[in-house]
């Protein structure tokens, strides 16, 4: 009896044998086969021509990355240095030469006060014509910042299309998928794998875009924003220094110098 299940046991380890060898050379092409494809190959190639799409958004997108960064920078717009020089031409009431100095630089604040100063009312000593003033920086900041803010807008289209293009990309992996059953009749896992991989690569890459998209837009968005409040606030600091100066022997005679005992 003890030889009987000795023997049988001898076979059955023999049949693994035989077939573990057997299936060894199947399976060491199959681990070569991976070995041989490069990162690129896995993480990139194999997610099909909408990859190509994607591609282009993320190439557009760092492309107006470094456009913005380099574009919305104080230096463009409210340098100290034009502030100061400016600041000191109201303060001593040289709108002219405000206004030359502001049309020799690029910056933003440079513009708008070659923009907006030429309106300054010497007939209205009170305020020098303030209200025509903030309506000419309106309407200037409204027309600049449209501009400042399409390259922005780009950003937010990047982070809208990409998980789109993704989801085509899932979409046509799946299709694939579906049409590999419907010809093989069978649940194959490596038949599957470049469809579900399709499927896979494109969804994860379009996230992978639309994530920084987001936020990069919101960024630069406020920075937007902040850099447009401190050049306005610039502007109306200087009319009001302007202001103050001219009317500076009527502000002073409300101040009573004290009171005698």
């Amino acid at each position: 009896m003890i030889e009987k299940l000795v023997n049988r046991r001898s076979k059955m380890l023999a049949a693994v044998l035989t077939f573990t060898l057997a299936s060894m050379p199947a399976l060491m092409a199959e681990e070569t086969t991976k070995a041989k494809k490069s990162f690129l190959q896995v993480w990139v190639i194999d997610g099909g021509p909408t990859m190509l799409f994607i591609g282009a958004a993320i190439l557009a997108f760092i492309i107006l990355l470094a456009f913005n960064f380099m574009n919305l920078t104080k230096a463009k717009y409210c340098p100290d240095d034009l502030k100061m020089a400016l600041m000191d031409h109201m303060v001593n009431v040289r709108v002219r030469s405000a206004i030359e100095l502001a049309s020799s630089h690029p910056s933003y604040l440079a513009r708008i006060v070659a923009y907006s100063f030429p309106n300054i009312d010497a007939t209205s000593p009170e305020d020098l014509g303030r209200d025509k003033v903030e309506d000419a920086m309106a309407d200037f900041a409204n027309n600049e910042n449209r501009k400042s803010m399409a390259w922005i807008n780009y950003i937010s289209l990047c982070a809208q299309a990409s998980p789109m293009l993704g989801l085509l990309g899932t979409v046509l992996g799946m299709v694939g998928a579906f049409a590999t059953l419907g010809e093989t009749g069978s649940a194959d896992p490596a038949q599957l794998a470049g469809d579900i991989s399709v499927a896979l690569l494109t969804t994860l890459w379009g996230l992978i875009n639309a994530i920084p998209c987001i936020a990069m837009f919101f960024f630069f968005k406020n920075k937007l924003a902040a850099l447009n409040a401190d050049t306005i606030r610039a502007v109306e600091e200087m009319i009001n220094a302007a202001t103050a100066t001219v009317n500076a022997d009527t502000i002073y005679a409300k101040i009573p110098e004290g009171i005698a005992v």
